[in-house]
């Protein structure tokens, strides 16, 4: 942490695509803890705290702020990462912060996710009143009603509550006042980046209307809303938002599952997806994200020349199972059977003759079914 810039954790691959995650107010990033582990297999997460929540110095909002201020906060963080376009996703207040970025500053995100959310927070008179509570008693009394405003009876999360508890009264006010001054309901329509809106059916703060709000104004936005669930989703229902949150910004898995079809044939993966179980699908998706949403993609080398390397990387390990669905793979990427012989001899002599020999045996009987 630094006095100039927000509290924050990463994870995943520095190489991956960057996911930006806001909390709300009160909480800190533990908000994410059920949630961030899982999207970081296929994006570099980064979850950041609000001013006096968490590590996050106090001191980088005063009295008067607005949603405007932290938004500026979320960037200067995103600079320091060298980060220059993401995707975000944000609860409350850290929702907020998502919808003012996609209308003042659309050229930072790739795709937005609002949870629990609303393009305004039922006035300011609320937010001015709770400010001056917290501003004159600080934060003991507030979080003691925590559980009712964030979750179904009879759940909690005691870790977050103890973030409310110790949050820093001046800032958390801040905060409040950026809440009562918030009103982004006439620029909705300006909304141009792909936008998800995940509403908790049991939210009294934000109830699944002001989600509709939303998507009913932000052109091609899409809402779902997830029962069970009260303001604090991802804490709550945890697989629900995932589920969510991967059909929205893992296009990997959409453009992988495309390059999967072309490759191998809609037969190929029919069939691989009908044996599919809940032990495999974890497996199945990796599959789709990872090695056809991203490295069949990469336009680096051409689709030949990748099934060139495939089926050397296959015969060298003995895979010839798979080396007989990539020989059918490499006729679709315009290999012919002369070229495809060409490669196994060269296998022959980096990976062996014996290899090379049950490899030609596979090939000439997949090429002789194509005949």
């Amino acid at each position: 942490m630094t006095d100039t810039l927000l509290d924050h954790r990463t994870e995943g691959p520095a190489s991956a695509p960057p996911l930006l995650l806001g909390p709300s107010l009160g909480t800190s990033y533990a908000l994410w803890d059920r949630v961030a582990p899982e999207l970081s297999v296929a994006h570099r997460v980064v979850r950041w705290n609000l001013p006096g929540h968490g590590g996050s110095a106090a001191e980088l909002i005063g009295a008067g702020a607005t949603v405007a201020d932290l938004a500026a906060l979320v960037l200067a963080l995103a600079d320091s990462l060298g980060v220059e376009r993401f995707a975000y996703a944000g609860v409350s207040l850290g929702g907020a912060v998502g919808l003012h970025l996609a209308v003042h500053r659309p050229e930072r995100l790739t795709s937005l996710a609002v949870i629990c959310s609303s393009a305004h927070f039922n006035g300011a008179k609320p937010w001015e009143e709770r400010a001056a509570l917290v501003r004159a008693e600080g934060l003991g009394r507030l979080a003691e009603g925590a559980d009712r405003r964030w979750f179904t009876p009879g759940f909690t999360v005691p870790e977050l509550v103890r973030d409310h508890r110790e949050a820093d009264p001046e800032a958390y006010a801040a905060c409040c006042d950026a809440l009562a001054a918030f009103d982004l309901r006439d620029r909705l329509g300006d909304i141009a980046v792909p936008t998800l809106l995940i509403a908790g059916r049991e939210d009294p703060a934000t109830p699944p209307a002001q989600l509709r709000e939303i998507a009913d104004a932000v052109p091609g936005s899409s809402l779902v809303e997830i029962p069970g669930a009260s303001h604090l989703a991802p804490a709550e229902r945890p697989e629900a938002v995932l589920t969510a949150l991967r059909g929205h910004f893992d296009g990997y898995a959409r453009r992988g599952m495309a390059v999967r079809r072309e490759v191998l044939g809609d037969a190929h993966v029919d069939r691989a997806q009908s044996r599919q179980t809940p032990f495999t699908s974890r497996f199945q998706d990796f599959i789709s994200r990872y090695a056809w949403g991203e490295i069949w993609t990469d336009e680096t080398l051409s689709r030949r020349e990748r099934s060139m390397i495939t089926l050397t990387a296959l015969v060298a390990h003995g895979h010839y199972e798979e080396l007989a669905m990539h020989v059918r793979a490499a006729r679709r990427n315009g290999l012919t059977p002369d070229e495809i012989g060409a490669v196994l001899l060269q296998t022959a002599v980096y990976c062996g003759v014996p290899a090379a020999n049950s490899a030609f045996a596979t090939a000439q009987r997949v090429l002789a079914e194509a005949d």
